[in-house]
C-alpha cells in the first residue's frame, strides 16, 4: 500500500466483507482507533451484533497518530517466511531449555508461530483475541479464546508469538489469558514493535524491528 488514500480503499473493501473493526485493524496493522477512521473515512458499512451500520465519511476529520507496517512481501512467500520465523525463534531460543509450546495470535501471528514451533519443536497453540468481535464501545466486556484444535496451555512454559505490537493491548491480553489457563508465558516475540516495549507484565518482548514514531510533541 502506497498511501492513505489506499488504505482506506483496503478498510472499506475489508467492511464490505463483513469484517469487524477490530478485525481490519488486525488485517491492516493499525490500532482500532486507526481502522474506525478509515472507515469512517470510505463511508463503509461495517457489522455490529449482527446489523449492518453504515459509516458516515468525515472528510475534515483528522486521522489518528499511526504506522501502518506491510510485510506482505515476507507473507506471501513460505520461504522468506521460514526465514523470517527461524529469526524470531533464535531471539526466543535464549528462554528455558524446556519450553514445548509456542502460542500464536490470530490471524497473521497464527501461521508465523506454526513456523517458529516448527524451529523450536515445540507444540502449537493459537489464540483469538477480544478485538476480532470489536465494533464500538469497552473491549474489556470481549473475551478471546483458546482454539481447542490445537494444544492444551495449561501447566505449561511457552512462547507468544505475533506479527505487530501497535499499542500493546493484544499482547497484554494473550499473557493475561496464557496465565488465566495456568500456563507461563516465558517470552513475547514480533515481526514489528511500534511501541519499543522491553517487557509486558513481565514477560519480555523481542522484535525483529522496532518503528517509532517521532514528531514534534514527543
Amino acid at each position: 500500500m502506497k498511501n492513505v488514500d489506499d488504505l482506506i480503499e483496503s478498510a472499506a473493501e475489508l467492511a464490505d466483507r463483513g469484517l469487524s473493526k477490530g478485525e481490519i485493524a488486525d488485517e491492516l496493522n493499525v490500532s482500532r482507533e486507526t481502522a474506525s477512521w478509515l472507515v469512517e473515512r470510505s463511508g463503509a458499512t461495517t457489522r455490529s451484533n449482527g446489523r449492518q451500520q453504515q459509516q458516515s465519511a468525515d472528510p475534515e476529520s483528522g486521522g489518528p497518530q499511526d504506522i501502518h507496517v506491510d510485510w506482505s512481501a515476507i507473507g506471501r512467500d513460505s520461504k522468506r517466511m521460514q526465514y523470517v520465523a527461524s529469526a524470531m525463534a533464535d531471539l526466543l531460543a535464549k528462554h528455558g531449555e524446556d519450553v514445548d509450546l509456542t502460542i500464536g495470535i490470530e490471524k497473521a501471528g497464527g501461521p508465523i508461530a506454526t513456523l517458529v514451533a516448527r524451529d523450536l519443536e515445540t507444540d502449537l497453540a493459537t489464540y483469538t483475541p477480544a478485538k476480532h468481535q470489536w465494533e464500538e464501545g469497552d473491549i474489556e466486556d470481549l473475551g478471546g479464546t483458546f482454539s481447542r484444535n490445537f494444544a492444551g496451555i495449561r501447566d505449561r512454559e511457552c512462547y507468544v508469538v505475533d506479527d505487530t505490537i501497535t499499542s500493546g493491548t493484544t499482547m497484554r491480553e494473550t499473557v493475561e489469558a496464557i496465565r488465566a489457563e495456568g500456563g507461563e508465558p516465558l517470552a513475547c516475540v514480533v515481526l514489528a514493535d511500534k511501541q519499543g516495549l522491553e517487557e509486558i507484565d513481565g514477560v519480555p518482548v523481542y522484535s525483529l524491528l522496532q518503528v517509532i514514531s517521532v514528531g514534534k510533541d514527543d
